[in-house]
């Protein structure tokens, strides 16, 4: 495929995106039919059904950004990714159609660094991103990320691929293609929207997607039986809570160069790993993680875009909740002390400040944001808090500290 100079197809890439831009459904409440036959509008920004808990820490801006919201997708392709991926065959009747069977849940949580540009986009974008991306876009989204050299010279689409040849595929995208696809093109339109001021800045994402599959339509936190996909890049994290054992069950990988995955894609590029004064590994000296939107400078070096994609089928009442934590937590709190923090509090809110507020008692500065989703089994967690007594020793322990003296 023939590529324009690099500049131009900035550009034409960006018209096209605008004569593609198809109607956008997505909003900030769910929908549900009630047994009296009305329809009831849950609103999902509020803290009284997703608790969230966020703080800058001692830095100047918070960087950390995230959204709820409800999206649509075509009905066949989330049928068609049931089929493939778990052999279900889920057949919603005609009727039921526009009351809900192709809206989904999308939970997104940011962390940047450089800059909020990044995380902030993604915030007012991301999730328009994923209803709007077709098969038509892959050819350019991907040209243009060979554009970039270096790691991406020989890139041929990942997931993607299929729609890059000619002819290409006509199959419709599952929800592993849709999420790659969206990730992609954000980063790219981003990029061009801002660059050169984001050869340095980025930001790394984590985004779920609870997909409901009762007929008639149930809401998320009372769903017996619904999908989750996950779509990860960096050093956020997603943790699901067990209601059986209490135990954490980690949806997220961090994307450092030294991870075993991560350093398996990178070892084509040679060696580029430095540790720093302070003993963490550094990609280039410079990257602390390898997948990310955004850092122009760095997508030659191997720092992609494309999300790690992980899909599980619930059975609501075996999870409590999915928790979601930037790096300002989770470099502080292992994943099961954050389970445990949350898993006897009263709703979700108080759940996220409990984790947010302890984070913060043993020394976190940095921004920090937690997100606590409630699930079918939430509140009837079983199992012992296995973590008190280290959380009990790591708080005598910071008594005293430089943050406890300004607390």
């Amino acid at each position: 495929m023939a590529l324009v100079p690099h500049a131009t197809r900035r550009a034409s890439f960006a018209e096209g995106l605008k004569l593609r831009a198809s109607p956008r459904h997505y909003h900030h409440y769910v929908r549900y039919p009630t047994s009296q036959g009305r329809t009831i509008r849950l609103p999902l920004t509020g803290d009284k059904i997703i608790g969230v808990a966020v703080s800058r820490g001692n830095r100047n801006f918070q960087e950390d950004a995230h959204a709820i919201s409800a999206i649509h997708l075509p009905w066949e392709e989330l049928q068609y990714g049931l089929k493939r991926n778990f052999g279900i065959s889920w057949n919603p009747g005609i009727g039921d159609l526009d009351m809900g069977t192709r809206c989904c849940m999308l939970v997104s949580m940011m962390g940047a660094h450089g800059g909020q540009v990044v995380s902030q986009y993604l915030r007012d974008h991301l999730h328009d991103r994923f209803e709007t991306v077709e098969t038509s876009l892959v050819p350019n989204v991907v040209g243009w990320l060979k554009e970039s050299g270096g790691y991406f010279k020989r890139f041929r689409g990942g997931v993607l691929e299929e729609w890059t040849r000619d002819p290409p595929s006509r199959r419709s995208l599952d929800l592993e293609a849709r999420a790659t696809l969206a990730f992609l093109q954000a980063c790219i339109f981003v990029l061009y929207l801002h660059f050169p001021r984001l050869q340095r800045c980025g930001a790394t994402a984590s985004v779920a997607i609870l997909h409901p599959l009762e007929l008639p339509v149930t809401p998320f936190f009372a769903s017996e039986y619904q999908a989750l996909t996950i779509a990860h890049c960096g050093d956020t994290r997603v943790i699901l809570c067990s209601t059986e054992s209490g135990k954490a069950f980690p949806m997220t990988e961090n994307h450092h160069a030294e991870t075993r995955g991560e350093a398996a894609r990178l070892r084509r590029m040679g060696t580029g790993l430095v540790t720093d004064s302070y003993g963490e590994a550094r990609w280039m000296g410079a990257v602390a993680n390898t997948r990310g939107l955004g850092d122009s400078e760095f997508k030659p070096v191997g720092v992609t875009p494309e999300p790690e994609v992980r899909r599980h089928i619930l059975k609501g009442k075996d999870w409590a909740f999915l928790a979601f934590v930037s790096d300002g937590v989770s470099s502080i709190l292992s994943d099961d002390e954050i389970v445990d923090l949350a898993r006897d509090s009263h709703d979700p809110h108080s759940a996220a400040q409990t984790i947010l507020a302890f984070a913060e008692e043993l020394g976190s500065e940095d921004n920090a944001t937690v997100i606590i989703v409630p699930l079918s089994g939430w509140g009837t967690v079983r199992g012992m808090d296995r973590t008190k007594e280290l959380r009990d020793y790591r708080k005598k322990l910071a008594v005293g500290s430089e943050r406890q003296r300004r607390m």
